[in-house]
């Protein structure tokens, strides 16, 4: 029970990696707050594992102060934070990417760090503690071809992480994050333009350990950056890509 006692707010965790995140939460003891755009999605993986479905727009601020103020009625407040939602637009040359897929894309990647950190950060300061989970990617340490913006904005997840963490150390909050390969997730056909054995294998071919990231390995991944284990741990970006970066 790692997590006995904490309370944690999960974003993007009716699918993929941040359902994987929240399933590892609760298990080792947390109250977990499954937050995602898709309520029915949040619904089905609390309704499995426990946890407190909540339909939230990360990309809004009123929609995120929502979601902090429930979590403060129904768990007493929150001890860790997982940005984990985000959204990649369709490979292509990024001349020809439209502004609104652009905006989309740093509106939920980059933006809703800033939107979680305005409603939460303050009651962690005033507590003089709280962990912060920030999901990167590989596409922020080696940049692929064709999914330029994308890239970019997990670029600024990294920095905005190490930035977070040299502010928020004085105060007792830790700031850290993942980076991911490609997983089975929803996003991976996005990822790859078209889903097919030629273009998996071809996009395999450039993990060293043969396969995609799970939403086991995030959660096993996230469980220790959000836990005592890790209390010496901030500023850090973990790569969980079976040396893709390498």
């Amino acid at each position: 029970m790692r997590l006995e006692g904490k309370r944690a707010i999960v974003t993007g965790a009716g699918s993929g990696f941040g359902a994987g995140i929240a399933r590892a939460f609760l298990a080792e003891g947390a109250k977990v707050m499954i937050a995602d755009i898709a309520g029915g999605m949040a619904e089905a993986v609390a309704s499995r594992g426990g946890g407190i479905a909540h339909q939230v727009d990360v990309a809004d601020g009123r929609s995120v102060a929502r979601m902090a103020e429930r979590a403060q009625d129904e768990m007493g407040g929150v001890d860790i934070l997982v940005n984990n939602a985000g959204i990649t637009h369709l490979p292509g040359a990024m001349e020809e990417i439209d502004e609104e897929d652009f905006d989309r894309v740093f509106a939920v990647n980059c933006k809703s760090i800033y939107l979680t950190a305005r409603a939460l950060v303050p009651a962690m300061k005033a507590a003089r503690a709280g962990t912060i989970l920030n999901v990167a990617s590989t596409a922020a340490l080696s940049p692929r071809p064709r999914l330029n913006w994308y890239n970019a904005s997990k670029g600024w997840v990294v920095t905005a992480t190490k930035a977070m963490a040299v502010e928020l150390a004085p105060v007792g909050i830790r700031v850290n994050a993942l980076a991911p390969v490609a997983g089975e997730t929803p996003l991976l056909k996005r990822f790859l333009g078209e889903d097919t054995p030629e273009m998996r294998a071809k996009f395999l071919a450039t993990i060293p350990l043969g396969r995609f990231s799970t939403p086991e390995d995030m959660g096993s991944a996230a469980l220790y950056l959000c836990s005592d284990e890790a209390s010496m741990v901030t500023g850090t970006v973990l790569e969980v890509d079976g040396g893709r970066c390498i």
